[in-house]
């Protein structure tokens, strides 16, 4: 009985773990405008993905999350190719986030603060259901969060590790932690 329920359990496991690797989640429509967009640090082409959005006005604000303390607005601007001005108008960094769950905290503040009712929120594929999961975990039900997912090449290893975090926190939220 005990070992029919674990091999339950891991076809169970095996299944979703094929979903979630094969159906990774998509870019989101471009006709679609939100108040602000959020990136989050930590893979490649989102930050600059996040910079184009913002410069076709897909939205007037951008806060860049899990930024290292050191990094100054200007660094990022010649990294990036962008004028100052863009930052110093329209884009806030932020110094507070060091994993997926307090960049959820910052961006829920940080939206908050702003009264915004719709959020585009930037990350890699891979990354994209466990930062929404959090996301709309922090931000109150009234703002309307659109995941625009950059599409990369994860390897296994990454899905493995993302894949379990993602279970590990659903089954949080479903105790309430």
């Amino acid at each position: 009985m005990i070992l029919r329920f674990f091999c339950f359990m891991l076809l169970f496991w095996m299944i979703g773990f094929a979903w979630f690797a094969i159906d990774l989640p998509r870019p989101a429509a471009d006709n679609i405008r939100t108040d602000s967009v959020v990136v989050l640090t930590g893979g490649p082409h989102r930050i600059g993905h996040a910079l184009e959005l913002l410069e076709a006005k897909k939205a007037k604000y951008l806060l860049i999350s899990g930024v290292d303390r050191d990094v100054k607005p200007h660094e990022l601007a010649v990294e990036y190719g962008r004028p100052d001005s863009l930052f110093e108008c329209c884009i806030e960094l932020g110094f507070q986030a060091v994993d997926t769950r307090s960049n959820a905290l910052e961006t829920a503040r940080w939206a908050a603060g702003r009264e915004d009712t719709s959020l585009r929120l930037v990350t890699s594929d891979w990354h994209m259901r466990r930062a929404q999961l959090e996301l709309e975990r922090a931000v109150p039900e009234n703002i309307t969060i659109i995941p625009d997912a950059v599409a990369s090449a994860p390897a296994l290893g990454t899905l493995f590790k993302e894949y379990n975090k993602y279970l590990m926190r659903r089954l949080a939220a479903l105790a309430g932690v």
